[in-house]
């Protein structure tokens, strides 16, 4: 698997469940990348069809193939509520570069939730050999025969 960044621009969500019933939900995504978790802002007030136009950036080892998005809905004074999840591959997003912004499940108990949508960027990291690379150019050769006739 490749390393490198993940840039995720998280967009918006549209028909989630409300879990408030004499208010608007206030919606909120943590995002997962393995061991790396970011929180986004509150939706607050926003209810089933929340925005947020934030990015985030996720450091990609060798062993990461996906991304959680978990939507929540903040309360106060009681335990946040569970929205649903988006689990997004990230195979594809290896092979292209960059994949537009596109509407993913959110899914709890295996049932649908609604959608969440963003788009992803993938920067991939320049691999060198073990540090050797630097070493070897300092050694003469092409690159430092500057003598000219």
């Amino acid at each position: 698997m490749p390393r490198g960044t993940l840039e995720v621009l998280l967009v918006n969500a549209k028909g989630l469940e409300d879990t408030d019933f004499l208010n608007n939900m206030d919606p909120y995504v943590i995002l997962s990348c393995r061991s790396q978790e970011q929180k986004s802002s509150v939706a607050s007030g926003k209810g089933s069809n929340p925005e947020w136009n934030e990015s985030f950036v996720f450091t990609i080892s060798d062993t990461v193939t996906d991304i959680r998005l978990k939507i929540m809905d903040s309360d106060v004074g009681t335990a946040d509520d569970f929205v649903g999840e988006a689990i997004i591959p990230l195979e594809p997003l290896f092979m292209e570069g960059s994949l537009p912004t596109t509407s993913y499940n959110v899914v709890k108990d295996q049932e649908y939730k609604g959608e969440i949508r963003l788009g992803l960027n993938f920067i991939p990291q320049e691999r060198t050999n073990r540090g050797f690379q630097a070493e070897e150019e300092n050694w003469g050769g092409y690159k430092q025969s500057s003598i000219s006739y």
